[in-house]
């Protein structure tokens, strides 16, 4: 009994945790350290330069200590840990900006259509909560528009890592030219042609996302002269290409959206064409997995899901694609599903 109630307690204070993490990152605490120096700040001086109450502040410093975010010392001083040290702006893999997005207003007022979602078999709190679908929702509404790429490019820091990691051992001596559908700024293709010099690369976005340059990778990287943005509508047309790559894309989709994608792209792939899913999948097992906590959302969040790695082959071949292997980093966090061009002789 003892264990099955410290399971439900930890359950049930997790939306607190979540919550005091969100305050943490929209006050800036975790920016306000050196993390050169390393040496603590006093509460105070904490509230004092952020402009916080200081005893209501000391509370919400010490809450964060709780959850190894930071470390309390002697007199109300604290330091930052390296988990803390995650939630800072300037982290090359900073989790602060994804962190904003999904305990945000939009997100948060989503998830309490999740009984009615269920009960009534119809997904989308988006277009409970607000008439209309989420990525309408980020034209019509600046803010969330921006809270949502910048969450988008805050969890690219380490997803990239993980696709990188997951195809270290992969060949890619036969692709010459790779397509990042849905690519946002061009954080992973980039990477991607950093570590492989003889490829060159597009990412198909829409408008809004690519229209400011100085937020593209391609230049940051050096590897402007090898990479393209294109402007456009996955649903209507893509760029020819030999490989296509896609990162958390057909997971915000239904099944006969991903098939309706994936056609596109098989039409376009060259005759030797290949195609590969960056997802997070679930496992056949059925035991407990961060993927199937992901599904949720994606049902809160639009129409999309996740999936498991037999859905993705049946997607692959609905569109004229065979399932070839699926590839994951070491830590098993994310699975990239490799599709190749299938024509009848």
């Amino acid at each position: 009994m003892a264990d099955a109630q410290e399971t439900v307690l930890e359950l049930f204070y997790g939306r607190w945790r979540s919550q005091v993490l969100y305050a943490g990152v929209t006050l800036d605490i975790f920016d306000i350290f050196d993390v050169a120096e390393r040496a603590p700040m006093h509460a105070t001086q904490i509230a004092r330069e952020l402009g916080l109450d200081c005893a209501l502040g000391y509370r919400l410093l010490r809450a964060l200590g709780s959850l190894g975010l930071l470390q309390e010392h002697d007199a109300h001083a604290f330091s930052i840990t390296e988990a803390g040290e995650l939630l800072r702006s300037d982290h090359p893999q900073s989790m602060r900006d994804a962190i904003l997005l999904r305990e945000g207003p939009e997100h948060t007022a989503v998830w309490k259509h999740l009984p009615a979602i269920v009960r009534d078999g119809r997904q989308d709190g988006f277009v409970r909560e607000f008439g209309t679908t989420a990525f309408d929702h980020a034209t019509r509404e600046l803010s969330y528009g921006k809270a949502f790429d910048a969450g988008m490019s805050s969890q690219s820091n380490l997803q990239t890592t993980w696709v990188i990691e997951a195809l270290r051992d992969y060949d890619f001596s036969s692709v010459a030219n790779l397509c990042d559908v849905g690519g946002g700024r061009g954080h992973l293709l980039c990477h991607l042609l950093v570590r492989y010099p003889h490829v060159v690369g597009s990412v198909l976005e829409r408008p809004s996302v690519i229209g400011d340059g100085q937020m593209l990778w391609a230049d940051k990287l050096e590897v402007g002269g090898r990479c393209r943005y294109i402007a456009g509508d996955m649903f209507v047309e893509v760029p020819a290409a030999d490989a296509y790559i896609m990162k958390m894309i057909l997971h915000d989709w239904n099944d006969d959206e991903c098939v309706r994608i994936l056609r596109n792209l098989h039409r376009r792939a060259s005759r030797a064409g290949r195609i590969f899913i960056v997802e997070h999948v679930i496992p056949d097992s059925g035991g407990p997995d961060y993927a199937a906590l992901f599904d949720i959302h994606m049902m809160c969040w639009g129409t999309g899901r996740e999936r498991t790695v037999q859905e993705y082959r049946s997607l692959l071949q609905a569109s004229g694609w065979e399932f070839a292997a699926i590839w994951f980093p070491p830590n098993g966090a994310i699975g990239v599903i490799e599709g190749t061009k299938f024509e009848s002789p």
